[in-house]
This record gives structure tokens, sequence and C-alpha cells, in this order.
């Protein structure tokens, strides 16, 4: 179990490391295509400390690995080990007290917020890069990656807050 997470983690490295190189510019200045910003240091310590917590199983209401995690423990779990960065209380509570990120311009480590209960911000994840996100959901009991654009998150995306500079 060990080395999957150690696999996990260096994995996660080099994908993240990639994620610090800028793109290469095009020669033409005037071009309109957006790049998003790169990653904050924290948030990268956030979204490889996340990868760690991979198969972590949930519990609702849990905040540490050993016990379980919900969805917002684990984000207020990871902030706190991770980047030192106090974060409390529900998904929609996590949602209030970040600041909005379009989702175009979202960086390893931001948060990313579903409506999964018909009902605002009901469930939280933490941004890993390339459309893709960490988050402890209910269903399937572990902690998982998923894709923004799964069908089932795509329809229930709310908005992106970030915690860091």
């Amino acid at each position: 179990m060990r080395a999957l997470h150690w696999l996990v983690t260096l994995a996660a490295a080099a994908l993240l490391a990639a994620c610090g190189s800028p793109a290469p510019r095009p020669p033409d200045a005037t071009s309109t295509i957006s790049q998003p910003p790169l990653a904050s240091e924290k948030g990268r310590e956030v979204a490889l400390y996340a990868l760690g917590l991979l198969d972590t199983g949930y519990r609702f209401g849990g905040k540490n690995p050993d016990a379980g995690l919900d969805c917002s423990g684990m984000v207020a779990y990871i902030y706190r080990q991770a980047a030192g960065v106090p974060v409390r209380g529900s998904a929609a509570d996590i949602a209030r007290d970040g600041r909005p990120v379009a989702r175009e311009q979202l960086r390893p480590g931001d948060l990313v917020f579903f409506n999964t209960r018909n009902s605002p911000f009901s469930h939280v994840g933490i941004y890993i890069g390339d459309e893709r996100f960490v988050h402890a959901p209910s269903s399937n009991g572990r902690v998982r990656i998923d894709r923004l654009a799964d069908r089932y998150y795509a329809a229930r995306f709310e908005a992106g807050r970030t915690y860091f500079d």
C-alpha cells in the first residue's frame, strides 16, 4: 500500500512539475489564446498531498484519514497539513470564504464546487490540473480522481475558488 502511495506521489510530482513550466509562446504576440496561470507553491503542495490520500475511506463528517474523510473534512485536513491554511465548515462555508476563480483559470490546489444534493455548494474537491480533481464522494466510499468534464460533474459544476495568491 505504501509503495502505491509513493508511486502515485512520484507520478503526481512529475505531472505538477509540468504544470509549473510555462508553455511556449506563439510567435504572434497578438494571439488571443489564454494560458491558465502557473500553480502556486502552496497549491502544488496541496495537490500532491491530496494525491497521497487516494483510496482513503469515506466517512460522513470525517476529518482525518485514519477515521475516514468526507469532502469538506478532506479539504480542511489537506489545506492545514500541506499549506498551513485553516479552512473550516461545510463545502458551502469553504466556498464562501474562498476567492472566485473562473474554470479556465483553475490552478492545482484550487477548489472546485458542485451541487450534488440539490443544494448549492454541497460538494467540494481539490483541482489537480488537466481538468481533474481529487475528492471524497460518498458513492464508492473512497477518495478518488474524477474529471470536470465527466457527465455527472459537468452538469453539477458550480464554481472554482482559491485560497492562494
